[in-house]
């Protein structure tokens, strides 16, 4: 099987599967408990919570473990809207947002705040005078993906946090869970304050995750209870699962300093080949992500391609994961212009520093066989 749907999930590294299954075998005690096994457990989490910080430049009391992305997000964006009410009701977003943002926006909405959703334009991209033209008294959050998850577009982060560094009211939140690992992305330099990470996506577990929060920044809690967290996210931590992800994260970053040459290889790769193909409408922007290629195939939905690919042993996606069971077309497409029966035909590619160039190539002469026989079923029926 050639696996080339990374940005649904990863496939777990062999060494954090060994450390998450020796972590829940050997130190299962509650980290919460007074007892020294308990303790023991504590250990290991404050050393994960260290090794994380210490990989993303940031002090180690701004780490707060999650349950993933979408917890993540939830937090963040809750978390702010809640706390600062008081300051003010509005929020900027942009409308190429992960469902996780989108949909606390949307419920925000329903409890009197005021959201904009930012337009893009055709590479998928926001400008930032569209940022400073939105920005009002009542600003209190500005949150944006970094790595759009289906076309790979990257976000002027730098140039925002610059814009609103002069605007000490707004907070600054980025969904960075496609960028970890791919895109470099200085937290301190950019003026970041809240920043949220997913394990699943860069080789870690699913069910962990983690959102490191500036530490001027104050939330309103989401899930009470335990006052674990520093009393921002309540419940019994996941041990093994943030051990794990410290691994993950680890990992990931030394691939990405060993291996990013050869991913922006493939990636070009995929890019020249399928360009060579009239039938090909590729939506990924040259300059983006080099694990995302997202194209349509005039004359064919996107799931009869996925399930014609899955045949010959390749997995692909459509649209996000979140989304993809909902038989609708890419919103981000919309977004970027793109008309609604060509959306309806999106492919998604998403590599990982364990995918090569071999593999790019078998994927193109599968899919050149596919449409091939897909189009001569086409002609017969007309």
């Amino acid at each position: 099987m050639i696996y080339f749907d990374n940005s649904a999930t990863t496939k777990p590294y062999e060494e954090v599967l060994d450390t998450y299954l020796k972590v829940n075998r050997d130190f299962y005690g509650n980290a919460s408990s007074l007892h020294n096994f308990g303790g023991r457990a504590e250990g290991l989490i404050s050393k994960a919570r260290e090794q994380i910080a210490n990989l993303i430049g940031v002090k180690t009391s701004e780490i707060i473990f999650t349950s993933g992305g979408t917890e993540g997000n939830n937090l963040a964006i809750k978390g702010v809207a809640l706390k600062y009410r008081g300051r003010g009701n509005h929020i900027i977003t942009t409308s190429i947002e992960h469902p996780s943002v989108l949909e606390p926006c949307r419920q925000l909405e329903q409890m009197g705040f005021d959201v904009t959703y930012l337009p893009v334009n055709s590479e998928g991209i926001v400008s930032v005078d569209d940022v400073e033209a939105a920005l009002t008294e009542n600003t209190i959050l500005v949150s944006t993906i970094h790595v759009n998850n289906e076309i790979g577009s990257i976000q002027p982060i730098n140039e925002i946090g610059q814009l609103l560094s002069r605007y000490s009211k707004v907070i600054y939140h980025i969904d960075h869970i496609q960028g970890a690992g791919k895109i470099p992305l200085d937290l301190y330099g950019n003026s970041v304050d809240l920043c949220t990470f997913s394990a699943h996506k860069f080789h870690g577990l699913k069910g962990s995750g983690f959102l490191y929060k500036n530490q001027g920044v104050r939330l309103d809690p989401q899930v009470t209870g335990g006052n674990q967290e520093q009393k921002i996210r309540s419940g019994t931590e996941n041990t093994g699962g943030i051990v794990a992800m410290a691994k993950a994260l680890r990992m990931e970053l030394l691939a990405q300093k060993e291996k990013g040459n050869t991913l922006q290889q493939i990636s070009e790769f995929l890019f020249y080949e399928l360009m060579k193909l009239p039938q090909i409408i590729i939506h990924s922007p040259r300059n983006g992500a080099p694990h995302i290629v997202n194209f349509s195939v005039i004359g064919h939905k996107g799931e009869v391609i996925v399930h014609a690919l899955e045949e010959e042993g390749i997995i692909v996606s459509t649209t996000s994961a979140c989304s993809s069971k909902e038989n609708t077309p890419s919103s981000t497409l919309l977004a970027l212009g793109v008309n609604e029966d060509i959306a309806k035909s999106a492919v998604r590619v998403s590599l990982s520093y364990e995918n090569t160039m071999d593999e790019a190539q078998q994927f193109m002469k599968a899919l050149h066989e596919v449409l091939e026989r897909l189009n001569k079923v086409m002609r017969r029926k007309k």
